[in-house]
């Protein structure tokens, strides 16, 4: 199924004004063809041609991988002492 634009609106590529039984728009040159089809759309949103580099991303939004952090000794103390408390109320 394919979307169809036809003329007069606002043009789907570069938002200007399209007249009335216009074959493309005046501003961009979009027709049918070339960028009013829905198959075309996607190329309108602006993507980088370029590969995703995953690495790349990971490592700008966490930083250099620098291995396990360490967890402060009073995550572990209360994590301990809840388990315990735990197993105390189970036993008893």
């Amino acid at each position: 199924m394919t979307a169809r634009f036809d003329p007069p609106g606002e043009c789907p590529v570069c938002g200007t004004e399209v007249p009335p039984a216009a074959a493309a728009c005046p501003e961009c040159g979009a027709c049918h063809a070339s960028g009013w089809s829905e198959a075309a759309a996607g190329d309108a949103i602006g993507l980088p041609d370029e590969e995703f580099d995953y690495q790349a991303f990971v490592a700008e939004e966490f930083g250099p991988p620098g291995g396990s952090e360490r967890r402060p000794g009073w995550v572990l103390l209360t994590a301990a002492g809840l388990i315990l408390l735990l197993l105390l109320w189970l036993l008893a």
